[in-house]
């Protein structure tokens, strides 16, 4: 990932602004906000590759997601998720768990040492209990003394 992530438990996300799981914003910033001091972030990938439902430009969608949904975990800009055009990112995500997002709001979960460890669907809402619990059981883990995300 990039060194600004090292240590940190993550879960990522591919996202889009028009889509019925857009209202998973607002679970997912009130997971990064609950346990960001301890070493968690939710990253956001905008996509536009499940029925063009995310076609604005990266100012509109910050704003979009700023403005609806309060996000303020990291939005970074579009990005391809699936197939041969998938971001080396996603290439990765794709070949750590044998799953490619299938629509929006697809969740991967990397541990502090930067180990795919789980892939949700997205229809696993962000408070649903596993994810949570997983999330929860991360972050007791200790910080590694070399963490390096890939």
């Amino acid at each position: 990932m990039c060194e600004r992530f090292d240590g940190q438990v993550l879960l990522i996300v591919n996202t889009a602004s028009k889509c019925g799981f857009t209202p998973q914003y607002e679970g997912l910033e009130a997971l990064h906000e609950k346990y960001g001091k301890q070493g968690f972030a939710v990253i956001g990938f905008p996509s536009n590759e499940f029925m063009g439902q995310e076609p604005g430009t990266e100012k509109e969608i910050l704003e979009f997601c700023t403005l609806t949904y309060g996000v303020k975990f990291p939005m970074y800009e579009k990005t391809q998720v699936k197939g041969d055009d998938a971001s080396p990112l996603y290439r990765k995500l794709k070949a750590a768990t044998g799953d490619e997002p299938g629509w929006n709001f697809h969740k991967y979960l990397v541990n502090r040492s930067g180990k795919v460890v789980g892939s949700f669907g997205p229809r696993t809402k962000p408070d649903n209990e596993d994810l949570v619990a997983q999330i929860e059981s991360l972050l007791a883990t200790k910080v590694p003394a070399a963490a390096k995300v890939d």
